[in-house]
């Protein structure tokens, strides 16, 4: 058994204890593996373990890696990094789907570049300054703004809260987010990392965005 084999059946019976806690099915909650920094070969290797979902904060990191995965026909493709409105039909053109939408701004020059393309709305909900996304009392007019596009589909929200070495503290930021979704009417939370992914699931999460967990520590490119 490979060490990624290992990380994955580790990650995978994390899910399901932390489903079992909330009676919740796991195969409701999807696996994104974050392989942002990591080489072409790591998605490969992913790939041919079963994971179908990856997630991408850099567009130009991306675009390089896409020519060595064009045969993986089943995989989808998530941008869970900041994107300025310069490079959203760039980014368009080769997610599958994009869940840091911030603006109206943004939402339209997603809407320009596709004809279908799954969208979330990342919310603010630290005070910390690093973190972007909307207000929390913006969410219903960025939700309509990107409900009049066309060419989007609005599915959920997702969050990222402050850094924290423990989990628990994340606990109060998932369950805004949960309950800004259902005021919203959006079925989707991508919420949770390797060091808290189970109180996400707890708190409702869809999806999770794993990458330590899984392929260990990022190296600087």
């Amino acid at each position: 058994m490979t060490d990624l084999e290992q990380k994955l059946e580790q990650v995978r019976a994390r899910m399901e204890r932390a489903a079992q806690r909330a009676g919740r099915n796991p195969k409701e909650i999807t696996l994104i593996a974050v392989t942002k920094i990591f080489p072409a070969e790591t998605i490969l290797a992913a790939y041919a373990l079963g994971l179908r979902h990856f997630g991408e904060n850099y567009v130009q990191e991306f675009e390089r890696k896409l020519p060595a995965l064009a045969e993986l026909a089943e995989a989808r493709f998530h941008l869970i990094g900041h994107l300025q409105s310069n490079k959203a039909r760039q980014a368009a053109e080769i997610f599958d789907s994009i869940q840091t939408v911030d603006s109206a701004k943004l939402a339209r020059r997603l809407d320009e570049g596709v004809e279908d393309l799954e969208v979330m709305l990342e919310v603010k909900l630290s005070p910390e300054g690093s973190k972007t996304g909307v207000d929390p009392a913006e969410v219903g007019a960025l939700a309509d703004a990107v409900r009049s596009c066309p060419n989007l589909r609005l599915t959920g929200l997702m969050t990222m809260p402050p850094w924290s070495d423990e989990a628990e503290p994340s606990r109060p930021y998932f369950r805004s987010l949960r309950q800004l979704a259902e005021h919203h009417g959006l079925a989707k939370l991508s919420m949770g990392m390797s060091h808290d992914f189970e109180v996400a699931i707890e708190e409702g999460a869809t999806h999770i965005r794993v990458g330590t967990a899984l392929f260990g520590p990022r190296k600087k490119a």
